[in-house]
């Protein structure tokens, strides 16, 4: 196995144990902590994966698969852990929730899989996810910052909704909807 490969196991596992903590009411602070080593996971499997490994699309996929049930879980667990963590956030969570279940369906439709584009904007989305999620879990209060994370979410949702409206075929690592347009033309 790999190193990113085990990045991606210990974040995946990561997953139902920061879910069934909260479930049986353990501290915030402890999740947090757990939501943050699965954030450097993440960022460390990235980082590895770009620069010194350079994995096939199949992983880029596996990854992708990791990360959306990864910060799912820690966002539901978060919400049992503080159940006022979605206040005031109904809106833009409701409206990120409906266009990621479009997407999803569309990639699926059109490409038979996810897209795996880990665009920068996911991973601008994915900063500001932890940091409002652990500030949440650690001080029992929502924050101003998970509102902004989700509608940053909704725009990557967009950019991603049309990076795959426009590529003809799945491919993996497309940084933005400029390169799309690249890549698309070719």
């Amino acid at each position: 196995m790999s190193v990113s490969q085990l990045l991606m196991a210990f974040r995946a596992a990561c997953a139902p144990a920061i879910f069934v903590l909260a479930c049986f009411g353990f501290p915030g602070p402890l999740l947090a902590s757990l939501l943050v080593a699965g954030f450097l996971s993440d960022v460390a499997d990235g980082l590895m994966a770009r620069r010194i490994e350079r994995p096939a699309p199949g992983l880029r996929y596996a990854d992708t698969l990791v990360d959306t049930v990864f910060y799912a879980s820690a966002a539901a667990a978060m919400a049992i852990a503080v159940p006022t963590a979605f206040d005031g956030a109904a809106r833009p969570l409701v409206a990120f929730v409906t266009i990621h279940v479009s997407r999803a369906t569309f990639e699926l439709t059109k490409y038979g899989r996810l897209a795996s584009y880990h665009m920068w904007s996911a991973q601008a989305l994915g900063v500001l996810l932890a940091v409002a999620m652990a500030s949440c879990l650690v001080t029992g209060r929502p924050n101003v910052i998970l509102t902004v994370g989700l509608w940053v979410g909704i725009g990557n949702e967009l950019e991603g909704f049309a990076a795959s409206a426009i590529l003809p075929a799945w491919r993996a690592d497309v940084p933005s909807i400029v390169h799309a347009l690249g890549f698309a033309r070719r």
